[in-house]
């Protein structure tokens, strides 16, 4: 049986969230982030800032410069999350067979729904989206994921600018090849710029270009990562929904609003990130063998450092220190540091076991255990360790 595949992205979330909080933005050109004095960055912005040249990602400071009347709104990411989690009720209520990609948008199976149309579900869906939380959404429809998510883009490419697209893009079953041949070869998942400029190197610019090419070729001069173009290129896509994903690290970062050399400065922050980890895991009843420290420099070189340790851990302290130890072997003395983010990895459920003369762990994990409670009943700031 051919599959009906959904995929929905809700049209500048966290822009049409505030929206729905403050009518008063509505048609102007605002952008959700952090401060340009505090070197933010834009994690949102509306449809008529875009008319701007304002883009997501962009530095807070440059889009003030594309569009000075631009208004500011702080982040309020919990916010978000609880409205995300009410369009995934209303997923759910339609389909089990959900596949979260992030906060704002999601694949669901619509294969077994009787009674309604393809087209005529995803209407209904999007309206009681917009009826009944405020939010725009667009949407593609087709026999796969791959395919779905391109058509969901090029319905937003094609709308009108300035509005929310509210797109909605159907590609029939067996019209898959022909729906991608014309498209730049970067909406195919897996070109990046250096394959794209490798591909332009062939005189390969559209999706049907890579579909025309021969398989064999590709996979001699890309590896098994041609193989994957060429059958994608082709429309093809056999991955199913994935209802549950396993959690692959669990990590903390921070991007300083001035740059940190303080050595003191940085401990106490790899500490509150440490102890933020080790929180994490131990609710989640985690543990990970693998402790990764994330750098960046003022000039923006990025680089990570990892330790995997004898047996996984949860623990604060040995998370803090393991850091410490690769922060204190990658930086030198009074090195200035832009981001700096503590992760683990390696995840599983934790191993305690316990040896002879271990009485002092056993004390350890059960008086984090109790700090752990406190906080969680009093908020964070009601212990700290000395």
């Amino acid at each position: 049986m051919t599959r009906i595949i959904l995929h929905l992205d809700l049209d500048a979330f966290f822009c049409s969230v505030e929206e729905t909080r403050n009518p008063e933005l509505r048609g102007k050109p605002f952008a959700v982030g952090g401060r340009p004095d505090e070197r933010g960055v834009v994690a949102s912005c509306s449809y008529a800032a875009r008319q701007f040249g304002v883009r997501s990602a962009m530095p807070m400071s440059r889009a003030l410069r594309l569009a000075p009347n631009l208004i500011i709104v702080p982040s309020r990411h919990k916010l978000y999350g609880e409205v995300s989690q009410q369009v995934m009720e209303m997923f759910h209520n339609l389909t089990p067979l959900v596949e979260p990609i992030s906060i704002d948008e999601a694949f669901l199976d619509i294969t077994d729904l009787r009674g309604k149309s393809p087209e005529r579900t995803a209407l209904d869906l999007q309206a009681a989206i917009r009826d009944g939380l405020g939010l725009p959404s667009s949407m593609g429809i087709a026999s796969n994921k791959l395919v779905a998510k391109i058509a969901t883009e090029v319905g937003k490419k094609g709308a009108n600018k300035g509005a929310p697209p509210f797109a909605l893009t159907i590609v029939p079953a067996g019209q898959e090849a022909e729906f991608l041949a014309p498209l730049p070869a970067n909406m195919l998942w897996g070109v990046g710029p250096k394959t794209e400029a490798r591909l332009g190197e062939l005189d390969i610019h559209t999706i049907g270009d890579i579909a025309r090419w021969p398989e064999a070729d590709l996979a001699r001069r890309f590896g098994e990562h041609g193989r994957d173009l060429a059958r994608h290129a082709r429309g093809q896509d056999e991955r199913p929904i994935v209802t549950e994903h396993e959690t692959k690290s669990i990590s903390q970062e921070i991007t300083f609003s001035r740059d940190v050399s303080d050595d003191k400065a940085l401990e106490k922050t790899l500490r509150e990130m440490s102890a933020e980890v080790g929180r994490s895991l131990r609710k989640n009843d985690l543990a990970g063998k693998t402790v990764k420290l994330k750098l960046r420099w003022p000039d923006f070189t990025t680089l990570t450092r990892q330790t995997t340790l004898p047996q996984p851990t949860d623990n604060d302290d040995e998370i803090l220190q393991t850091a410490l130890k690769l922060l204190r072997d990658v930086r030198k003395p009074r090195q200035a540091v832009r981001l700096i983010g503590v992760g683990v990895s390696g995840l599983g459920a934790p191993i305690r076991q316990l040896g002879l003369w271990d009485t002092g762990s056993e004390k350890t994990r059960k008086l984090q255990e109790v700090v752990d409670q406190l906080q969680e009943k009093y908020g964070r700031g009601v212990i700290r360790k000395g």
